[in-house]
């Protein structure tokens, strides 16, 4: 055995319990969990929402939130236990020998300090003997590090004048500023675009190698699993219930709920192929819209020439990434925003040229579901009120409203009782079904799904995404769903558009653009989807349903 491999583990968790609060789900946030963490070594704990995992991470530096409770359990930092240790020991081991990269940059910074300034606190903290001008050559030297471009340009800005991955490129230095034997990195690249969450990725891999720390890597994303996982724990309810080498979790998965979520990763093929021969009337027409802003003297285009034609039962995907326009050319296209030029063609009518009681009527031919299914219900009214509201102000009667509710919540998966519950008693995933029967409540021709299910964990958005294609073959409504993910477009489309700064860059059936991609944007979104080479065992849609129902089962028990 190898000097190497007979090293004593950097951290080692030892039947740690942390209880939740009374009248909490269940009673644990985290039960009897035990893992080792070993240098130089990447270990992805995966789970959904709730699994514990980020209450696991805390718990290391022993910072869990208030209210929860650690009720047993040792966690070994190179052999001492963190959960012995006094407040001084703690402030002294926290961002000097365990750092923390958290999940949005944006809020992980001072908007008011330059960032620069922001890592040189934490030399000034925990490196005193350091002299000021040594401080700003140790950051621009980790900036260097970073791949950040101009250092010193990036040492003298505020987090606002840069980007969202340079930003998470500074957060990184910030925690690696004092060469810690551990780094927690918590869905650290889940707020960043593809290409970027590529870009940091390989950034944390060859830092692994620089530093030798241990990495423990937080994430829903089995793609992002497949691409740095050394080892892989997997969390539901607060229990560690399967753990082991990568290659082992991801592609011969023991327990039936990893089988699940592996099983639940979108694969990066598509699913549908639409008829090119059809030549009936379309249910929307966007021809030459364009959307301008005026940013002091300048003029910003966030939205040039966009064109295309949408027929019932097709769905076109809209994909890019933050800032692409995407968004923009939804909020166009639904009113949200006007366009600066252009129509919209709905029934042989521009949408953009009605005005008054004609644009309230039209308006229920074309309907949104939003990204945030937590922000997007109001939680002062019931299921019920919120479902029915939009035909009764369109004139429906109450009775029929109420009756047509009823059928969209069997529709879309939820019981009659939904009707009288407020948002707060339901999962994100059920808030989503509920903004789905909101939008079908008004028997739109038109749905916009934009980014719909980018806030779902996988297991949920796969149903959720299964969801729309059987209400959409029921309803014979056009879809234009709005994503940043190739793998969700593979999955729901015929046709896809690829959107960057603004323009339409390329346009096919979903199956060209997969197999034949013609622009180079397009290309690169492809190279950089997470996993892109890993093809994940299956599940028959029998087994998936049985584990589902013996999972919810079990909960409920």
């Amino acid at each position: 055995m190898t000097q190497e491999a007979a090293a004593p583990p950097v951290l080692e968790i030892r039947n740690l319990s942390i209880e939740l609060p009374r009248k909490a789900d269940r009673r644990h946030a985290v039960k009897d969990v035990n893992l080792t963490l070993n240098r130089g070594e990447i270990l992805c704990v995966v789970g959904e929402s709730g699994s514990g995992k980020s209450v696991m991470s805390s718990a290391i530096m022993n910072a869990v939130a208030p209210g929860l409770t650690i009720s047993s359990g040792e966690i070994l930092f190179k052999g001492e236990d963190v959960l012995t240790f006094s407040e001084d020991r703690l402030r002294d081991m926290r961002g000097a020998r365990i750092a923390m990269i958290y999940q949005e940059p944006m809020a992980a910074l001072n908007p008011s300090m330059k960032v620069g300034k922001q890592v040189d606190e934490v030399f000034q903290y925990h490196r005193p003997d350091i002299r000021p001008a040594g401080r700003r050559a140790e950051t621009l030297k980790l900036f260097e590090q970073m791949h950040l471009p101009t250092p010193q340009r990036i040492y003298d800005s505020y987090p606002h004048q840069i980007s969202g991955g340079q930003c998470q490129r500074v957060v990184i230095a910030m925690a690696l500023a004092c060469k810690p034997d551990i780094l927690i990195a918590d869905e650290p690249t889940t707020a960043l675009d593809v290409t970027t969450q590529r870009q940091i990725l390989s950034l944390i891999q060859e830092l692994k190698g620089i530093y030798d720390n241990g990495t423990i890597f937080i994430t829903h994303d089995f793609g992002v699993v497949a691409d740095i996982a050394d080892r892989v724990a997997v969390m539901c309810w607060g229990e560690v219930i399967e753990h082991g080498p990568a290659d082992q979790v991801l592609m011969h998965p023991r327990e039936d709920y990893t089988r699940l979520l592996v099983d639940a990763m979108p694969a990066l093929e598509t699913t549908r192929v639409p008829d090119l021969s059809r030549d009936d009337a379309p249910v929307l027409e966007a021809r030459h819209l364009h959307k301008t802003y005026d940013v002091g003297s300048k003029e910003v285009h966030a939205l040039k020439d966009a064109n295309f034609v949408l027929r019932r039962g097709e769905t076109l995907a809209v994909v890019g990434e933050s800032g692409s326009g995407k968004s923009t050319l939804a909020k166009a296209l639904i009113r949200l925003t006007e366009p600066t030029e252009g129509s919209v063609i709905i029934h042989e009518r521009d949408f953009l040229r009605l005005r008054g009681r004609e644009l309230q009527a039209a308006r229920r031919e074309i309907q949104m579901i939003f990204q945030d299914p937590f922000g997007s219900l109001n939680p002062s009214h019931t299921v019920g009120y919120i479902v029915t509201r939009g035909p009764v102000l369109m004139g429906v009667p109450k009775d029929a409203a109420r009756e047509r509710a009823f059928e969209l919540l069997d529709l879309v998966g939820l019981q009659r009782e939904a009707f009288y519950r407020y948002p707060r008693n339901f999962s994100g995933g059920q808030r989503q079904r509920i903004g789905i029967a909101r939008a079908l409540s008004m028997e739109p021709d038109v749905v916009i799904a934009d980014e719909s299910v980018s806030a779902l964990d996988l297991s949920v958005q796969k149903q959720v995404l299964r969801l729309i294609n059987d209400l959409q073959r029921k309803l014979n409504n056009g879809i234009i769903f709005i994503t940043h993910d190739l793998r969700v477009a593979a999955q729901i489309s015929d046709y896809i558009t690829v959107m960057e700064r603004g323009v339409m860059v390329e346009f096919g059936t979903a199956e060209d653009v997969f197999s034949a991609p013609k622009h180079s944007y397009t290309k690169m979104l492809l190279e950089a989807a997470p996993g892109k080479d890993w093809h994940p065992p299956r599940l028959s849609p029998e087994d998936a349903e049985r584990i589902i129902a013996e999972t919810a089962e079990s909960r409920i028990a």
